[in-house]
């Protein structure tokens, strides 16, 4: 009797794919009425599931992680050791040549005059290769921890640490604002459009990449994909519902890019990883300089790991090269554009 009480406990607190979940609420719109989808975890090994809101649409993680679960999941392990994120110079090097084409990107759409935001600024490297491009003024915003440490060392950009206010600026303040994959880490995603949105100039240019959960790569591996990220991914769109969701906001979009060299092939590989071991992100933690991470796995174990990443990056490129012809690329960047 004892047994059969625990196995409906674990029976019952466990949501079946395709069942309505009324219990937790949507990461965008809060409402709590959703399909569940499939499971996933994090790198601690905790479960959620994924669920499909009915009212906007929107993806999301179930349960909502407290804020002390997303305080843990921020912490300096996240940010990486040292100071750089990643503990393979030539890593740091390759990701530079990516944040130069962002920073061209912003430069192309702007006056030298002009005034650029990056949300979720990181380092600050991209907004110093901005300034190196053009006189704009750079202004970042950056949650606490390394990233912030590291940014608030780069000259010329007017750095806020914390998260963006309604108060922090005056209406029609900016030529242009950024996030790079930030969008779905957001913990009041409505709100921050709205002060996007009172913040930016009339024709003024917003940029925003985030995971495709419409992807191939989400599509076949489900919770183990890369860019699930839980508990710090709050909530995915499709490229299709996003574009509707901006059109509300007064957005047109200018540029929609399905092809990523930055974070497409390697999320096609670590998912296939993610399938195949045990834990999860053994080798982006590995790379990260987050050793303790992959105790437990042997030093051959992690040579595999490696020479996978390093020998099949040509393959994984072509095939995203396939994808973007299909727009199903495992990540999307916006180029939109603030009606007047």
């Amino acid at each position: 009797m004892v047994l059969l009480f625990c196995a409906l406990i674990v029976t019952t607190s466990t949501p079946i794919p395709g069942t309505l979940d009324t219990t937790h609420s949507c990461g965008y719109c809060g409402e709590k009425a959703g399909v569940v989808l499939y499971s996933t975890d994090d790198i601690t090994g905790k479960l959620y599931t994924i669920n499909q809101c009915d009212r906007c649409n929107a993806y999301f993680l179930a349960p909502r992680p407290t804020p002390e679960q997303l305080g843990e999941a921020y912490q300096k392990e996240y940010y990486g050791k040292g100071e750089d994120k990643f503990k393979e110079s030539w890593i740091e090097n390759l990701l530079d040549k990516f944040r130069e084409r962002r920073a061209k990107l912003i430069t192309d759409h702007l006056d030298d005059t002009g005034k650029v935001l990056d949300i979720g600024c990181g380092n600050g490297t991209f907004l110093s290769l901005v300034n190196q491009h053009s006189k704009a003024e750079m202004h970042g915003i950056e949650l606490p921890g390394g990233s912030a440490e590291r940014a608030a060392k780069v000259e010329g950009i007017n750095l806020k640490i914390g998260a963006l206010e309604a108060d922090d600026y005056e209406p029609n303040t900016f030529d242009a604002i950024t996030l790079f994959h930030v969008f779905e880490h957001l913990d009041k995603p409505k709100e921050t459009l709205d002060i996007i949105t009172s913040i930016l100039k009339p024709e003024g240019f917003l940029v925003m990449s985030f995971p495709n959960i419409d992807s191939w790569q989400s599509r076949l591996f489900k919770g183990k994909w890369f860019h699930m990220d839980a508990p710090r991914h709050l909530f995915f769109f499709t490229p299709k519902d996003f574009i509707d969701l901006m059109n509300e906001f007064g957005y047109d979009v200018i540029q929609e890019k399905h092809f990523n060299l930055e974070y497409n092939p390697y999320g096609t590989q670590q998912s296939i990883l993610n399938a195949l071991q045990k834990k999860r992100e053994i080798l982006y933690e590995v790379l990260k300089g987050n050793h303790h991470y992959a105790d437990d796995y042997s030093k051959f174990n992690l040579f595999l790991q490696k020479f996978f990443f390093l020998s099949t990056g040509p393959l994984f490129i072509l095939l995203d090269a396939i994808e973007s012809l299909f727009k199903k690329g495992g990540t999307v960047e916006f180029v939109l554009k603030k009606r007047s």
